[in-house]
């Protein structure tokens, strides 16, 4: 089938874990008792509840690497609540953000757009108060709101600081959290120098460890009552820099004082960067912290009675840097190799969707905006179409994935793969070419090998940054 291997059903195969770290097409897969899963089956998906909408919890880690879960391979980090969910659920092994930083991948998810449809998406990240994401701009929440949902953000926006920017501006009904892209954990200080703790467009003063806060209100909103379906959208800081865990606030302080000596917006950043600290025992226990704070929130939905018909997602917004574990992946965070982008993810959707399954089939951020648009019966905006493809059917049907091309692009960098092939552009313009089934670590160039092959990913990559936004010079 020409240069694309189409996998009917996804190339989905049982079990929640693999016995070892998955290649793209030929993931080995295990049950937890060591059992040999079955190979290759369809998926396996039940009838709908007539008139039944589900809930969407989307929960995000930041910076968290592709093989950080024990789940994905991590040999020193132990994720038994989010081992848990993909054992439930559907656990992804070439899933990717829609961006290689923080703030563009969540313009992706939030618009279901490449991040350079919007102005706000060209900065990488969003770092001052004139960037971020246009109120008018439908979003996941906005349109899921005219739907009859109601709506909420807590924890990390990363599009867009008050007066101009908020999630209670694009259509959440509450936002709980922080406007930038980093904060100390304790004192709240973010890249800005302010604090950066609000509830809606009000500071909310809380000096407790940022996971913990956010955690409790994650909890307190899905045990409510609720009339009407609905969207959380909850993105947790860990374990993003600067690194601490519960209990380090005597590191916390050493932070919090740098920052608020700096005398420059580069001594305030580096200050928060933590260049001096870290381990990766530290970064082992923050991971494992964030692990806890989803099995809290997900055990608070399954006693409020609402976990059976709520779609849970989890996923990074992307790749891990520095002390994460990414083998056997190449690049970090900030590249287009797959290690900047090829990120964790997990759905899980207990009264639709059976159980240990295991999926092959590319797909990124975009996407998810696209399916959960679509399960919950909202209708996309046609001014601003969507670039991702709805996963509902191939979830719930059992159809085949359209035939399309996953589409990146920072700064120096461009990336696109179709099927099991992947082009990639580095920074000093050179292209690469790699077959992700065979080699995922991207180490052996096949462009000299396949130059048709290549012309034809590098002309689709260049057809659709035609239609995107230009850097501003």
């Amino acid at each position: 089938m020409s240069e694309i291997s189409r996998r009917a059903f996804g190339g989905l195969v049982g079990g929640g874990a693999v016995t070892a770290v998955a290649g793209t097409t030929t993931a080995t897969a295990a049950t937890t008792d060591g059992q040999a899963a079955p190979a290759e089956r369809p998926f396996k998906a039940r009838p709908a509840t007539p008139g039944k909408r589900p809930n969407f919890l989307v929960i995000l880690g930041d910076d968290l690497g592709w093989a950080d879960l024990s789940s994905y391979g991590a040999p020193h980090i132990k994720t038994p609540n989010l081992d848990r969910l993909a054992r439930q659920g559907v656990r992804f092994t070439d899933a990717y953000s829609g961006s290689a930083t923080c703030s563009p991948t969540r313009f992706s998810w939030y618009t279901g757009r490449y991040p350079g449809r919007t102005p706000g998406g060209l900065a990488e990240p969003v770092g001052d108060k004139t960037q971020g994401l246009d109120p008018q701009h439908p979003t996941l929440a906005s349109l899921l709101k005219k739907a009859g949902y109601a709506t909420a953000l807590i924890g990390k926006w990363h599009c867009g600081w008050l007066p101009d920017y908020s999630p209670t501006k694009s259509g959440w009904d509450e936002f709980f959290g922080n406007f930038g892209g980093v904060l100390e954990y304790y004192s709240k200080l973010g890249q800005l120098g302010d604090y950066d703790l609000y509830e809606g467009d009000a500071e909310y003063k809380d000096l407790r460890y940022y996971t913990t806060v956010v955690t409790e209100r994650a909890v307190d909103y899905v045990s409510r009552d609720h009339d009407t379906p609905w969207l959380l959208n909850l993105n947790f800081t860990t374990p993003h820099w600067p690194w601490l865990a519960e209990g380090d606030e005597e590191t916390g302080a050493e932070i919090e004082a740098k920052i608020r000596s700096a005398k420059n917006q580069a001594e305030l950043i580096s200050a928060l960067n933590h260049f001096d600290g870290g381990s990766v025992a530290k970064y082992t226990q923050m991971v494992e912290s964030l692990d806890a704070a989803v099995g809290e929130v997900l055990t608070a939905l399954r006693r409020s009675g609402q976990e059976e018909n709520t779609v849970v997602v989890f996923a990074s917004d992307n790749g891990g840097e520095r002390w994460s574990y990414q083998w056997p992946l190449s690049g970090e965070k900030s590249q287009l190799l797959e290690g900047g982008i090829r990120v964790p993810t997990i759905v899980r959707w207990p009264s639709r969707i059976d159980g240990r399954q295991v999926s092959h089939e590319p797909n990124f951020s975009p996407d998810w905006t696209a399916t959960l648009l679509e399960l919950g019966g909202a209708r996309p905006d046609p001014d601003h179409p969507l670039d991702g493809a709805s996963l509902a059917g191939y979830l719930l049907r059992g159809e085949e994935l359209p035939e399309r091309d996953l589409f990146w692009r920072v700064r120096g960098n461009r990336a696109l793969r179709r099927g099991d092939w992947k082009y990639h552009q580095d920074a000093n313009g050179k292209d690469h070419l790699y077959n992700l089934a065979a080699d995922q670590r991207e180490q052996a160039d096949r462009a000299p090998d396949e130059p048709e092959l290549l012309g034809r990913l590098k002309a689709s990559w260049e057809g659709i940054d035609k239609g995107l936004l230009d850097y501003p010079g």
